[in-house]
């Protein structure tokens, strides 16, 4: 149990991420205020999150204006579907074990 338990990502132990990559996983690209309401989020703990994602290397972010006004485009990268698609197989794996 233990071994499998060090498959987990870090990155992904945290609920708001981890509902931040659920929703990436399943649509192309998803605008900051989009996510933001789906995952009922302030602007600040969004972006927090979405900072650490980044910095894994987990999430692409697009930004542009439309309208002058600023707009932020997020999808998940190919590091940051294996890592997710890696962290749901270890828990699959843990479930099975108990």
């Amino acid at each position: 149990m233990k071994n499998l338990l060090k498959k987990l990502d870090k990155a992904f132990e945290n609920k708001v991420r981890l509902g931040i990559m659920s929703v990436l996983m399943v649509n192309n690209e998803v605008p900051f205020n989009e996510l933001k309401e789906m995952l009922e989020l302030t602007d600040g703990n969004l972006a927090s999150h979405m900072k650490y994602l980044e910095k894994e290397n987990y999430v692409a972010v697009r930004k542009s204006f439309v309208n002058r006004k600023p707009n932020t485009v997020y999808s998940v990268t190919e590091t940051g579907k294996a890592a997710f698609e890696g962290h749901l197989n270890a828990l699959e794996e843990i479930i099975k074990k108990l």
